[in-house]
C-alpha cells in the first residue's frame, strides 16, 4: 500500500468518522449526562465493530456479510433498540444538576462495550463504508498483510481519537448545565436527538 494511497485513506476514514450519525449522537448523548466515565468502553465497541467490519471487507467476505441478510437485520435492530433505551433513560431521568448523578445509575462497562459494538455492527453508514466506499479507495483484491495491518493502525488510531474528542467536548459542556431546568431540556433534547437516530437506522 502506498503512502498516498494510505493518506487518501485516513482522510476519507476521518472525515467518515467525524460526520455526525448514530454513532456521533449516542457518544455526545452520554457524555452531556455522564462525563467521560464509561466512555473507553464504550468508544472500544464501536472500535471493535469497525474493525469487523474492515476484516470482513478486506478478506473477501463483504458478500457473505450481504447475504447474511437475517443475521444483520437481527445486530442492526439490537443496535436501534440500545439507542432507545438510551433515549428513554435520558427522557425520564430526574432533573437534577448533572453534578449530582447518582452512582446507581451507572452501567457496566461490559454493557457500554455490548451497546455500541452493536450499534456499530448494525449502523448504515458503518456497513456503507467498508462495503461500499472503502473498496474504492483501497485495492482490496491486492491488500498485503503489512497494508491490512497498517489500516488497522489508522482504525485504532483515528476512531478514538475522534470520538474522544467529542466525548470531551459534550463532557466539559455539561458543567454549563446546573439549574434543573435546564438539565431537564438538555436531558429530553438529547434523548430525542438518540431515538431519532434510533428511527434513522431502522428505517436505512
Amino acid at each position: 500500500m502506498t503512502l498516498y494511497g494510505l493518506a487518501v485513506f485516513m482522510l476519507v476514514y476521518a472525515i467518515a468518522v467525524a460526520t455526525p450519525g448514530p454513532g456521533v449522537a449516542a457518544i455526545i448523548a452520554r457524555s452531556l449526562g455522564h462525563g467521560m466515565r464509561g466512555a473507553p468502553a464504550f468508544i472500544a465497541g464501536f472500535v471493535l465493530g469497525d474493525l469487523i467490519w474492515f476484516s470482513l471487507a478486506a478478506t473477501g467476505l463483504a458478500m457473505l456479510a450481504q447475504a447474511a441478510h437475517t443475521a444483520f437485520l437481527v445486530v442492526k435492530y439490537a443496535g436501534v433498540a440500545y439507542l432507545l433505551y438510551l433515549a428513554l433513560r435520558l427522557w425520564r431521568a430526574p432533573a437534577k444538576p448533572i453534578t449530582s448523578a447518582e452512582p446507581g445509575s451507572r452501567e457496566q462497562d461490559w454493557q457500554l462495550f455490548l451497546g455500541s459494538l452493536a450499534l456499530t455492527l448494525g449502523n448504515p453508514k458503518t456497513m456503507v463504508f467498508f462495503l461500499a466506499v472503502l473498496p474504492t479507495v483501497v485495492e482490496l483484491k491486492t491488500l498485503s498483510l503489512n497494508g491490512f495491518l497498517t489500516i488497522l493502525a489508522v482504525i485504532l488510531t483515528v476512531l478514538p481519537t475522534i470520538l474522544f474528542a467529542y466525548a470531551l467536548g459534550a463532557s466539559r459542556a455539561r458543567r454549563c448545565f446546573s439549574k434543573p431546568e435546564t438539565v431537564r431540556w438538555l436531558q429530553r433534547s438529547t434523548g430525542a436527538a438518540m431515538a431519532t437516530a434510533a428511527v434513522a437506522v431502522a428505517t436505512r
